[in-house]
């Protein structure tokens, strides 16, 4: 293996120009007056800020957390001054900066950073595994309250690199009244893509209604790939990377299954092609779903929470509680998804990690852990419960909220997560380009060729494509 200087080197330049970063950049190694790294100084760094940009975390950090651990340490009889550095700029600011503090040996002791970064920052050198900061985090408690799912979106090469702290999952919402005009059940469960295509040629029938939106094409982002194709190609058994082999998946029969589902709405009028193509396309559809004229969306727990809430919701939707009803992504069919699942799903979600630099590396290994405890996680929920990676916290907070106890004793025990891969990121971008491809009228299997083409230019000589 690589040193961890050398893969720093290698691996600098490509982390400051890729967004998706939600951390900080406080100094790290600071003297005894002042920063971190000073006996008994710690710092943490979130990207939030009192009154902007996820101000419940900044408060909940400088009002709960931080005098919290200090009196904890305090009667253990360690004095431990802890600074929270606030800040609220764009995530590719955030992930640019931090590189860079990271790469000349500074940066703050405890961070929080997406998931979905972990490996390119593991690979960098810039984080190292739990068990470098503290020979303790074997033996936490609350290990056994994370669900090995949610788990692997800290983990990398098989270690721990930090602890989730919280997460999501992806169903298929419907419209319950547009169900009940097409002579659909209003609760219903689809077991097969199939029962998702026959419940969408009935709500075709519907004046003004698109009868399912499947996220496609890159004007879509990430939430073409999170929300549309990921899920699909694990309801046909296959990920998109193999961690067996480190290998990545071509134009395998599963890519060509997943585009096809693609080409049965958009090629047979099902959804809405030109919605794909529009830069607002993603916020239209929310739109037209609060309005009652979308079938059948496929999202994350997200669009329950935050776009359809009655109260402040982006497209608040009245009587969301009584019209919209939630179903599982089924495999293609019974058995055939990933694991043998009969039903897939996939989550996101952030990751807190030590800082290898830390002059006090079990120190702060001891505030991550004392951020992941069940009073924390209570605590950081003021306006309203969320999904944690906790299931005893889960279980507690989440008890009057049908919905997302439904997402955790459910839908997060059968989720899969993106691979931790530096190249993750552009791979994304190709998956978008080859579902785009066919809602333009490309065939699945021309699609999945240029795909494979593309990635394997990505992925260069050193790489493995497999099918």
């Amino acid at each position: 293996m690589r040193s961890r200087t050398s893969r720093a080197a290698g691996r600098a330049a490509a982390i400051a120009g890729v967004a998706g970063l939600t951390l900080s950049l406080a100094a790290c190694g600071g003297d005894s007056d002042g920063g971190s790294g000073g006996a008994g100084r710690l710092t943490i760094s979130l990207n939030a800020i009192a009154g902007g940009k996820n101000a419940e975390d900044a408060a909940w950090v400088e009002n709960w957390v931080i005098p919290n651990f200090e009196r904890a340490q305090a009667d253990a009889g360690v004095e431990v001054e802890v600074t929270f550095e606030p800040s609220g700029v764009d995530d590719e600011q955030y992930k640019s900066r931090l590189a860079l503090d990271l790469q000349s040996g500074s940066g703050p002791d405890v961070f929080a950073l997406d998931g979905i970064w972990l490996g390119e920052f593991a690979e960098a050198g810039y984080i190292a595994p739990l068990s470098e900061a503290s020979p303790a985090t074997a033996e936490w408690d609350g290990w056994q309250q994370i669900p090995e799912a949610v788990q692997e979106l800290a983990t990398f090469d098989g270690e721990r690199y930090g602890i989730p702290a919280g997460t999501d999952a992806r169903v298929l919402f419907y419209n319950k009244e547009l169900f009940r005009e097409a002579g659909l059940p209003e609760e219903w469960q689809p077991t097969s893509w199939a029962e998702i295509i026959d419940a969408a040629e009935a709500l075709s029938a519907l004046e003004d209604v698109t009868p399912i939106q499947l996220n496609a094409g890159t004007a879509m982002g990430e939430a073409t790939t999170m929300q549309g194709l990921l899920p699909l190609l694990a309801g046909t058994g296959e990920e998109i990377h193999s961690d067996a082999d480190d290998s990545w998946t071509g134009a395998s029969d599963g890519l060509v299954q997943a585009l096809g589902l693609y080409e049965d709405i958009y090629g047979g009028g099902l959804g809405d092609p030109q919605l794909q193509q529009e830069t607002q396309g993603r916020d239209k559809s929310f739109q037209q779903f609060a309005e009652g004229s979308v079938g059948i969306l496929a999202e994350g727990d997200y669009f329950w929470r935050d776009v359809l809430d009655p109260a402040d919701g982006v497209a608040p939707m009245e009587g969301r509680d009584e019209t919209v009803g939630y179903a599982m992504i089924p495999a293609v069919e019974p058995g055939a998804g990933v694991r043998g699942q009969d039903f897939v799903s996939m989550s996101g979600g952030a990751v807190r990690v030590v800082n290898p630099a830390s002059d006090n590396a079990e120190l702060a290994y001891e505030l991550l852990e004392f951020m992941h405890s069940p009073e924390a996680f209570r605590e950081s929920m003021p306006s309203g419960p969320r999904i944690t990676a906790r299931t005893d916290v889960n279980d507690a907070m989440l008890a009057d909220d049908p919905f997302l106890s439904y997402l955790s004793d459910e839908v997060l025990p059968l989720t899969s997560f993106r691979p931790a891969s530096s190249i993750y990121p552009q791979v994304s971008v190709l998956l978008q380009e080859a579902t785009a491809a066919v809602v333009d009228g490309d065939s699945p299997n021309d699609a999945a060729a240029a795909y494979e083409e593309d990635l394997q230019e990505l992925v260069g000589d050193d790489g493995t494509v497999s099918r």
